[in-house]
């Protein structure tokens, strides 16, 4: 006899991962504190850090979008204020910010990367036939303390452009990778790097390391908790996980009852839902979005929630952009009803919003107040003046 699964309305799944990802709590009445900005860390697990900066740095903006405006020192804080630092920096989800309690949790990763086991194939060969070169690196940093590719005198010069590395950049990054190195500080965003016995606190360095199957249980579960429901792909892709392991690592989770099957409407994939998930009775949420925030990073997910194809354009030639060079989805209630291409015009304190599109079904007259708000609010927080629109058409002139 086939077992019956629950199944879950498509607009229920919709809220039960809105409310896993934080936007069913209304934002803090009072000044952001640095417990509200570590509990959304945590909650979330990761934050994903990208070096385009046309707006705003990536990681901020996930805070933003859940807390409302806050003091971004309270993030370069939790991530680099010497050993009492809450967070630190490796690839979770790309490069991350991640709870430095996490950190025994990703060392078999780290220990993968030295055996030659990971996703950077030329740092990984690198890493093999340049082993010595490595270890002088490491000794460098190890003698002389922090130090930036800037300050590092060894290796070849930088070649190739704006995507070339010397050797010194990816003998740090081997390093880094590898767990050998971590992040101390960020200067101009250049990761500056240090002994992580001499950044991370104590207690972390001193845990024991977990099994590597324990590991990745641990990793999933965090992943459920902040997905709320979510497919296999949706789970191992949270923080990356390798296809073999998470497949294995999922079967235990449901043998043990960490995960219950579901059927969610509309969903080919099997799903997976959180025993602790709660349905909000509704999300009266707004906010605009990262490109690399956690609740739309993973772009199948995206569509199969909200019917919303969302891809970068950042990379696109600029003629054959759909919606813009860098665009934030703007959240509204438990739907994304618009995409908005901003940029932060610093020399003349301005937020520029250079086009809107409002989403076929949505209704313009009903987004356009939520979302002037939000853009004063996300203008007020990165300290610009003015909000200037553009001269386009529709949704434009109602934001005016």
């Amino acid at each position: 006899m086939s077992e019956i699964l629950e199944s879950l309305s498509l607009a229920d799944a919709r809220r039960i991962a809105l409310r896993a990802q934080g936007f069913a709590r209304p934002r803090p009445a009072r000044a952001v504190a640095g417990t509200d900005l570590l509990r959304t860390v945590r909650s979330l697990g990761l934050l994903q850090i990208d070096s385009v900066n046309v707006l705003v740095r990536s990681h901020y903006l996930p805070a933003f979008s859940r807390l409302g405006a806050y003091s971004r020192d309270l993030l370069d804080r939790s991530a680099y204020a010497g050993r009492a630092r809450r967070l630190f920096e490796y690839w979770g989800h790309e490069a991350s910010l991640i709870p430095v309690e996490l950190q025994p949790m990703l060392r078999w990763r780290m220990e993968r990367a030295r055996r030659g086991d990971g996703m950077w194939s030329g740092v990984t060969r690198f890493g093999r036939e340049r082993e010595g070169f490595c270890r002088e690196v490491l000794a460098q940093v190890r003698e002389r303390g922090p130090l930036g590719i800037s300050d590092f005198t060894a290796g070849a010069r930088r070649k190739g452009g704006w995507w070339g590395w010397s050797e010194g950049k990816v003998a740090l990054e081997w390093l880094f990778w590898t767990g050998q190195l971590t992040t101390h500080s960020r200067r101009q965003f250049e990761r500056v790097y240090d002994l992580p016995e001499r950044v991370l606190p104590a207690a972390v360095v001193e845990a024991a390391t977990p099994e590597i199957a324990e590991a990745q249980r641990q990793l999933l579960r965090i992943s459920i908790r902040a997905l709320g429901v979510a497919t296999d792909r949706d789970l191992r892709d949270y923080f990356r996980l390798p296809a073999a392991d998470a497949k294995v690592r999922v079967r235990e989770l449901v043998e043990a009852g960490e995960l219950r099957p579901v059927v969610v409407e509309g969903w080919s994939l099997p799903a997976f839902l959180d025993p602790e998930a709660r349905l909000p009775r509704e999300v009266e949420a707004r906010a605009l979005l990262s490109p690399f925030d956690s609740l739309v990073w993973e772009r199948s997910r995206t569509e199969r929630l909200f019917d919303f194809h969302y891809r970068l354009e950042i990379y696109t030639p600029s003629h054959k952009r759909t919606h813009g060079y860098y665009v934030l989805p703007f959240l509204l209630g438990d739907r994304l009803v618009a995409r908005v291409d901003l940029k932060a015009d610093r020399a003349r304190s301005a937020l520029r919003v250079l086009r809107v599109h409002c989403e076929e079904w949505a209704r313009p007259a009903r987004v356009a107040g939520p979302l002037r708000d939000e853009l004063r609010l996300l203008a007020d927080w990165l300290g610009l003046e003015r909000v200037v629109l553009s001269r386009h058409k529709g949704l434009m002139q109602l934001l005016r």
